[in-house]
C-alpha cells in the first residue's frame, strides 16, 4: 500500500495520505479514510456535503450500537440531534450516542465533515461501502452517504 511501511521490515508502522488520495464514492462526496489508512478498530470517513443539500437522511446507529464523533474540517453546518440543533464548524466536536437520531444540514458554503465511529466493547466490523473497491450503498435512507450522489 503506498505510503505504508510495515513493522516487519524494521520500519515504523505509519500511513500518510492527503485527503484527495483516499478513494471516493459519490463523486468524491464520501472519502474512504478508514480503508485508505488501513484502520481496523474504528470507522473514519470524510463527507463533503454541498450547500443547500437536503437529502442527508435523519438516522441513528441503534442497529450496530456505534457512537459517532463529528467535526467540521471546512465550512459549517448544523448537526441536528434528537431535534436539537448544534453548530458544526471547525473547532467544534460533537459526540452522538447510538440511539439518538442525527442529521447533518450544510451551511450556505457547504460543510466538510470528519466522522469517527465505533461500538463500545465490540470488535469493529466495517460496512461494505467503506471497503476500498466496495459498492456504494444502494438502499435509500439506510445509509446517509447514499444520498451524497443525488
Amino acid at each position: 500500500m503506498p505510503g505504508r511501511r510495515e513493522e516487519e521490515d524494521g520500519m515504523a508502522d505509519v500511513t500518510v495520505k492527503r485527503l484527495e488520495d483516499f478513494e471516493g464514492i459519490f463523486g468524491g462526496g464520501f472519502r474512504r479514510v478508514r480503508a485508505g489508512l488501513g484502520v481496523t478498530s474504528f470507522g473514519i470517513a470524510v463527507m463533503d456535503i454541498p450547500p443547500n443539500f437536503k437529502l442527508y437522511p435523519e438516522h441513528d446507529q441503534s442497529h450496530d450500537g456505534q457512537e459517532e464523533v463529528f467535526t467540521a474540517l471546512e465550512g459549517s453546518g448544523t448537526l441536528v440531534v434528537a431535534g436539537e440543533e448544534h453548530l458544526l464548524e471547525p473547532g467544534v466536536w460533537i459526540r452522538v450516542g447510538p440511539d439518538e437520531k442525527r442529521k447533518i444540514v450544510p451551511g450556505e458554503d457547504g460543510v466538510k465533515v470528519l466522522a469517527v465511529g465505533a461500538t463500545p466493547g465490540k470488535v469493529y466490523e466495517p460496512p461494505e461501502f467503506t471497503v476500498e473497491g466496495g459498492a456504494p450503498p444502494t438502499t435509500p435512507g439506510k445509509d446517509p452517504a447514499h444520498h451524497l450522489a443525488e
